[in-house]
């Protein structure tokens, strides 16, 4: 097991390490790393062009973790992701091929333009974290983390995630544009002649390896939750079940995420307990993807986070 203060240390080792790639989107690394450590999946959407597949080559270099990206498109098939059985003439057998699901950092790139079909070979990868084949069950290799990518300004040729799918990431993170500042740093690199996807070139250090952050996910489960913030988390996630606005609320699952998402957030901050401001610092990621908004409510051009923030200041927050 790990102190709060060593994985601290480590997440703030290995944020750093990625500055030497990534410039700004400091939302984007921290929770992709609190998913990482707390053993969920994240729904990144954003324009193209902002470096979300820089971003999953470089946290693979950091943890010394292997990954593959699988760009979805219309004709991907469901064995294409998880793979498939081959006839193999010379032993006369099905031998099972893994398909790219079978990594530790999967990149799922425009997950949307997948079809139903595909999308939905995930869902027992997301969830249970193995592929089941004729009969057979294959378990993926911990740590294993999936980053799925979806444009939200092209919608023909694409289909929209069944809520099944999408409850099943733990957060929702949404990449911006960079500032000015932080785009002239990135056209200054480019200038140097820095290639930002050879790691090696621009410096960039194994700093943790999967041992590592299989210890810091154990460790994270082991961050006291007090009472009063347990029925916090509930108070928030109940009410979106009845918030005007809110035409379906979000699930169970949800309170489990932002409990372990919390959990996550007060041990890179070095500390053995979860505030009522841990569980608020990643609440809109938990739940943005998971409550539907009225249709009065999307005519009016609201967006989650609008609902959300009205509805985080309506409740209570316990002090000690």
């Amino acid at each position: 097991m790990m102190t709060p203060s060593s994985i601290q240390q480590v997440f703030e080792t290995v944020r750093n390490e990625m500055g030497k790639v990534i410039v700004g989107q400091d939302d984007l690394v921290e929770g992709v790393m609190l998913a990482l450590f707390s053993h969920g999946h994240v729904l990144i959407e954003g324009p193209p062009g902002l470096g979300k597949t820089l971003l999953v080559n470089t946290l693979a270099t950091v943890l010394d973790c292997s990954n593959r990206r699988v760009q979805c498109t219309p004709d991907l098939m469901p064995g294409d992701l998880v793979g498939h059985s081959v006839f193999d003439m010379k032993e006369q057998r099905f031998i099972y091929k893994q398909g790219p699901v079978f990594t530790n950092i999967l990149l799922a790139d425009e997950v949307n333009r997948a079809t139903p079909k595909t999308q939905s070979a995930m869902l027992e990868c997301l969830q249970e974290r193995q592929v089941s084949i004729d009969g057979k069950t294959y378990p993926i290799e911990p740590p294993f983390v999936t980053l799925a990518t979806q444009n939200p300004l092209e919608y023909e040729g694409t289909y929209p995630l069944p809520e099944a799918q999408v409850d099943r990431f733990m957060f929702k993170l949404l990449a911006d544009y960079p500032s000015m500042a932080e785009e002239t740093e990135i056209l200054m690199r480019y200038q140097a002649g820095k290639d930002l996807f050879n790691m090696a070139a621009m410096g960039v250090q194994k700093v943790a390896d999967k041992q590592t952050i299989l210890t810091v996910i154990d460790s994270c489960t082991q961050v006291e939750v007090a009472h009063r913030v347990l029925e916090y988390i509930a108070a928030i996630v109940t009410k979106t079940r009845e918030w005007p606005g809110i035409s379906v609320g979000a699930s169970p699952r949800a309170s489990v995420a932002l409990l372990m998402g919390a959990r996550a957030a007060a041990a890179v901050r070095g500390r053995d307990y979860v505030t009522p401001d841990d569980v608020l610092r990643i609440a809109p990621w938990g739940l943005r993807h998971r409550i539907r908004l009225s249709p009065d409510s999307v005519i009016r051009g609201v967006q989650p986070d609008d609902v959300l923030a009205q509805l985080f200041d309506s409740i209570e927050v316990p002090r000690e």
